[in-house]
């Protein structure tokens, strides 16, 4: 498979993330296991994923500005998507996924805030071959569309995981042209970057490109709009 030019190309935001501790099933500076039990309940992947030791934890501690912090995020999904690709088409590939777990607080930044454009550009670059990513922020409790609790997490972190074509595009409505990819989601081994810049500057300019039409707000005109989240 070919490797991804990020790997190689320069990185003046390295250290701005601190690896804590390396994939494991068993994290030990944040406590994930009952959370994790609790998903089982949302999740019919995930209770079989932790049985057979395929769901892993790789966690970082966030040391530098807002910008640099992103720039990190985007790299640890790109390993992350990397690793896991000759994975998924193994025996138990669609149980496989790897998180990666923020600590810490950046001056003047939330972990929504910081995770928001990274995650945007991680999904619609890997969707097309069939990798899923998605986000969950310390602390915040969800409501499923049937009026189901989700437990808050105890810690932000990005999932990541084989797509399920016949569910996935469910969670991507609000980007159809994304969602029919997905959909029709097959890893030829290609290199994802082919037609991207390798700089988190270019490729932030370059995301900013796919978002979705902004519906009209009630809120101030000049507050700044993330792009939406979903909730796999």
């Amino acid at each position: 498979m070919t490797t991804p030019r990020t790997t190689a190309a320069p990185r003046p935001t390295a250290g701005a993330f601190r690896l804590v501790e390396a994939s494991t099933t068993r994290p030990t500076t944040v406590d994930i296991s009952d959370y994790a039990q609790q998903m089982t309940a949302h999740c019919p992947y995930l209770a079989p994923s932790l049985r057979q030791g395929l769901t892993t934890w790789t966690v970082y501690r966030a040391d530098g500005n807002a910008d640099a912090v992103q720039a990190e995020l985007f790299h640890a999904g790109v390993q992350a998507a990397e690793w896991l690709r000759p994975l998924l088409n193994r025996p138990h590939g669609l149980l496989r996924c790897e998180n990666i777990v923020l600590l810490s607080e950046v001056p003047n930044a939330r972990h929504r805030e910081l995770m928001a454009w990274p995650h945007w550009a991680l999904k619609h670059l890997y969707g097309p071959v069939g990798v899923m990513f998605g986000k969950f922020y310390a602390g915040e409790e969800e409501v499923t569309e049937v009026g189901a609790r989700v437990p808050a997490a105890p810690a932000s972190f990005l999932p990541v995981r084989a797509a399920v074509p016949r569910r996935d595009p469910h969670f991507l409505r609000a980007t159809p042209d994304l969602a029919a990819a997905l959909a029709a989601a097959a890893d030829d081994g290609r290199d994802v970057f082919e037609h991207i810049p390798a700089q988190w500057k270019e490729i932030r300019t370059w995301a900013r490109r796919l978002r979705p039409p902004v519906k009209p707000s009630t809120s101030s005109p000049h507050r700044s709009v993330s792009p939406p989240r979903h909730s796999c």
